[in-house]
């Protein structure tokens, strides 16, 4: 007797690891179509980061002072660039939340497809609207005055390190979603704010307070950050601080360290709701 073996039932950790992948894309389709038919949406996506970048540019930028002196738009678009991808756990966790509670979630656990999969198309298509969003940044930064002064390959390095800081904090943005309600998941703004703005983002942590500036300059958003600005050739990196000095090592520890803990934490949680 020929034993067939189900597509939901694959054998090997290779073939496990394919059907994993190949799931999280369908899913990360079908939010990218969502997202696609939906021109509010992606309206809302974009309209933040472009009204920051005007607000602090224009408004505040005149009152702002650069520590060690530069221009403070060329200090200011690398924080923004940083604080867009660290508040896009909002909007994970708000989506993630909402389709738990709207029964999206228990429809994808009744089909027969990889538990882990699901999570990971959640990944997947966040990360697409987050290169969406620092795409229209990076073309705002032009617009104000901003641009990078150490060539093509130093800039890509720089975005690469944003798009890892973003996928880091995805996993955090599921693990919390699957815990909360979208009343709760949206509430979190008053505490997600305060971390984004304690860094590097806007002004130098040597203008702080002692202690403030230095839980600043530890927060991993200030090593992305700080990282950026060094490898665009923008003013404000640097420091005394090992924090500071390692800035570029940091940028890469810090979202490997969340990933590796947010990510098995997000399956698992995944697999066990309702349990």
């Amino acid at each position: 007797m020929t034993t067939l073996i189900s597509p939901a039932m694959p054998r090997t950790r290779i073939e496990r690891l394919r059907w994993t992948l190949a799931d999280g894309w369908v899913i990360a389709r079908s939010y990218l179509i969502h997202l696609v038919r939906n021109p509010t949406a992606i309206l809302n996506l974009l309209f933040y980061p472009m009204v920051m970048v005007l607000l602090f540019g224009y408004v505040f930028g005149s009152a702002m002072n650069v520590s060690g002196g530069g221009d403070y738009r060329e200090f200011l678009m690398p924080g923004m660039f940083g604080q867009t991808m660290a508040v896009g756990v909002m909007t994970t966790m708000i989506v993630v939340a909402t389709q738990a509670t709207r029964g999206v979630t228990d429809r994808y656990r009744s089909m027969p497809i990889s538990q882990s999969g699901v999570v990971l198309g959640r990944s997947f298509a966040d990360l697409v609207g987050s290169v969406l969003e620092l795409a229209v940044l990076l073309g705002c930064g032009l617009v104000v005055g901003w641009s990078w002064h150490r060539g093509i390959g130093a800039a890509l390095a720089a975005v690469g390190l944003l798009l890892l800081l973003r996928f880091s904090l995805i996993w955090v943005g599921i693990y919390v979603g699957l815990m909360l309600s979208p009343e709760s998941a949206s509430g979190a703004w008053i505490v997600l704010l305060p971390l984004t703005m304690l860094a590097n983002t806007f002004v130098s942590p040597d203008l702080m307070p002692g202690w403030m500036g230095a839980i600043a300059e530890w927060n991993p958003l200030s090593a992305t950050v700080a990282a950026c600005r060094e490898l665009f050739g923008n003013p404000g990196w640097g420091g005394g601080s090992w924090a500071a000095e390692h800035a570029l090592t940091l940028a890469i520890c810090w979202p490997v360290l969340i990933t590796l803990i947010f990510l098995p934490l997000s399956a698992r949680r995944y697999r066990r709701l309702d349990r």
